[in-house]
């Protein structure tokens, strides 16, 4: 089973609380790079950790959550073993990983119901890169 890295900020909270509880259920093993509370943070304290253990291998994709999903998005594409995909239903989140080999979804907790957050982290957690013509793409990413 996936090892899976989540964190976030403040108005992520809420939905990677539900999201841990919910992907532990499934079996997932869950790494929380915070934060622990509702209180105001600020995302890079938590998005850079979470992106350095995907990005190291000692968790096999992440999560990042927060109000918009742009500043966590931003954040986790600045390390070049990164692709980060901002994700706002599940069709996308299955193209992320089938296409790009995304390795971190960014939820935008503020636009979207848990509901399709929970759809959407489920499809990207199942999903495998197609590979083929896509990795010719994917190895042009990186600067």
């Amino acid at each position: 089973m996936k090892k899976i890295a989540i964190g976030g900020d403040h108005a992520g909270f809420e939905c990677k609380e539900k999201l841990i509880s919910h992907l532990s259920r499934l079996g997932y093993t869950i790494t929380d790079f915070g934060p622990n509370s509702e209180a105001s943070v600020d995302y890079p304290d938590y998005i850079h950790p979470l992106a350095n253990s995907v990005e190291a291998g000692e968790n096999t994709l992440g999560i990042a959550i927060c109000g918009s999903g742009n500043g966590v998005a931003m954040t986790a594409n600045k390390h070049s073993g990164i692709r980060a995909a901002l994700c706002w239903n599940k069709e996308l989140a299955a193209l992320a990983r089938q296409h790009n080999d995304a390795n971190i979804l960014c939820i935008p907790s503020r636009l979207l119901s848990f509901d399709t957050a929970l759809e959407m982290a489920t499809t990207f957690l199942t999903e495998d890169f197609e590979g083929g013509r896509h990795q010719k793409r994917v190895d042009k990413i990186p600067c």
